[in-house]
Parts: C-alpha cells; sequence; structure tokens
C-alpha cells in the first residue's frame, strides 16, 4: 500500500525586529506592472532572486496588498523586479535603485547570504533613506543583522525539520532503515535553501546519511541532470530532497524516466501546479508547502509603516 504525506507549514508573516529567532515576520515592468499611483509616485519594489512561477503567485499578493493597504492614496506604487538568478543581478538593480530618487522601500530575498557586496549596496540604500527589508530568503543574521530591520517568510529551519521528519516515517513504512540522500537546490549557500537542507538532516535521523547537496543555478535542465547525476553516483539512494520549487518536477521528471519510484522517496518544497500533478500521481511523497500570495501581501504593509514610522 503506498501511503503519500502531503504536509503544510502556513508560512507566513512572522514579523520581529532583527528576527532573533530565525526567521520572523530598474524600471518597472521586468517582472510586473505597478499598482496605481501617479507618474510622480514613489516606488515601492520587490525584487526576487530569480525567475520562478512561485514570485508570480507572490506578485499577486504583492498587487493585493498594495490595494489592501490604499498606497495610491499615499503616494506609492508597488512593482516586482525579477533578478535573473545571478548575485551580480541583484548587485546591479540595487546600484540601479540606489540612483534613482523615486523609490521609498525595496524588499529583497537575497540570492547569497553571505555576498558582501549585495549586503553593501541594501546598507547604500537604507543610508540614502529607502526602506529595506528581507523576504523569502534572508542575509546570514550571525554576520549582518544591521543590512536590515525586519526580515518576512518562513522559517525555513522549521519547513526543513518537518520534511525531514516527514521522509523519515516514509521510509519507516517502506521497512528502509538506513540509506543515503541528496539535496537539490538553486543554491546551496542561500539562506533559505541552507535551513531547510539543515533542518532536514537534522529531523530525518543519523541513520539517514547526506552524501550531497546539488546546486543547479536556478537551471531546470541542470536540476534534472543533478538528479541522474546523483542516481548514477550514488545507486543506493533511499530519498531525494527538492529545497526550490522547481527542484521538486525535475526530481519527479526523473525518477519516472529512471524507474525508480519503487526504491527512492522523493520528499520536496512548494507547490507548482505541475509537481502538484506529480505528487497526485505517486512521484512526490511529502511536500512542505508556502505562502507566497502573504509573501507578497506583507512586504507592502511593513514597507508603507516603515515609512510612516509606525512599524
Amino acid at each position: 500500500m503506498r501511503r503519500y504525506l502531503a504536509l503544510v507549514v502556513a508560512s507566513l508573516a512572522c514579523l520581529a525586529a532583527g528576527c532573533s529567532s530565525g526567521s520572523k515576520p530598474a524600471q518597472p515592468g521586468a517582472g510586473a506592472a505597478a499598482q496605481g499611483g501617479s507618474a510622480s509616485a514613489r516606488r515601492l519594489i520587490f525584487l526576487t532572486n530569480g525567475d520562478d512561477p512561485f514570485w508570480d503567485a507572490c506578485n499577486a499578493g504583492l498587487q493585493e496588498g498594495a490595494k489592501e493597504y490604499g498606497i495610491a492614496a499615499k503616494g506609492l506604487t508597488v512593482v516586482m523586479e525579477k533578478n535573473n538568478g545571478t548575485a551580480q543581478g541583484q548587485i546591479e538593480k540595487l546600484r540601479q535603485f540606489a540612483s534613482q530618487s523615486d523609490i521609498a522601500g525595496v524588499a529583497i530575498s537575497v540570492i547569497q547570504a553571505d555576498n558582501v557586496a549585495i549586503i553593501e549596496e541594501m546598507k547604500n540604500l537604507a543610508a540614502k533613506g529607502v526602506k529595506v527589508i528581507t523576504v523569502d530568503s534572508d542575509v546570514d543574521r550571525a554576520r549582518f543583522r544591521d543590512a536590515r530591520p525586519y526580515y518576512i517568510g518562513t522559517d525555513n529551519i522549521v519547513g526543513g525539520r518537518l520534511l525531514g521528519a516527514a521522509a523519515a516515517k516514509i521510509l519507516a513504512s517502506k521497512n528502509v532503515a538506513s540509506g543515503g540522500y541528496v539535496q537539490f537546490a538553486g543554491f546551496t549557500d542561500v539562506d533559505n535553501a541552507r535551513q531547510r537542507m539543515d533542518g532536514f538532516k537534522e529531523a530525518v535521523g543519523a541513520a539517514y546519511t547526506e552524501l550531497d547537496r546539488m546546486p543547479d543555478q536556478m537551471e531546470g535542465a541542470k536540476a534534472r541532470d543533478n538528479v541522474r547525476t546523483a542516481l548514477v553516483n550514488h545507486p543506493d539512494l533511499v530519498a531525494l530532497v527538492g529545497i526550490w520549487a522547481y527542484d521538486a518536477p525535475a526530481i519527479a521528471e526523473v525518477v519516472k524516466e529512471r524507474d525508480v519510484r519503487a526504491k527512492t522517496a522523493v520528499v520536496t518544497f512548494d507547490a507548482q501546479a505541475v509537481a502538484l500533478e506529480h505528487m497526485a500521481d505517486g512521484l512526490i511523497a511529502a511536500m512542505v508547502v508556502q505562502n507566497p500570495f502573504e509573501m507578497g501581501g506583507q512586504p507592502v504593509r511593513l514597507l508603507v509603516a516603515l515609512i510612516e514610522n509606525d512599524a
């Protein structure tokens, strides 16, 4: 009997100054249309780490947040800017924002938690009076907490632990008492990826060995190739762990292609539409899901509060 465990993490709106417990609460048009306001309105910008359907859902929340919090009446507009999946892309966009006088606030999903150049550009914006927060993926809090006052997003350590606990139960139900697994993400040094992987490793237990963490630079073809490589390098793998949204379908497609579903448990993050189809087909056994819509709406609320000195 096949048993599939769906786990949902209600991820959002953990807001707290400094985020002491881990996770608490360009030109327009690159990723979305601005909401309301006049040509002279000041802009709020949401800068992603890359391009993925996850951000489309987030942008829907961003635009709804603009309406809910009445930013047009406050002389503000909001726009999503999609980064090209590189640290240099974020650096260049942040520098561009610093040269534009109409930008009032920036929410950024940081692509490399330890990238000093990104941190410095965030601080440069703040020094110019722009309100800067992080969303979805934070800076390295141990080193760069002063780069932003707030982080909005999932508690990724907890999310990783939930997925690890689910994987342990699934493997136990298959009478798999030990074995190796590989984790897949766009970048293994991004804050949210690192925390999810660490949380998974902690919760799945010492009986299961992490054999590798494989980055794919947010390229779908490479994500699938990484899974193929992992299956070749480690023929006795008992689990494949997808950390970012597109990793789930990439893993599922290769598992089906190589016909290893019976011996390999697939557990993932984020509910891409195609990933849900794969789950219904039995190719994904467990999924921890975030709330990208709220991840778009809450930054609008927070940035407006910061601008109005009401945070």
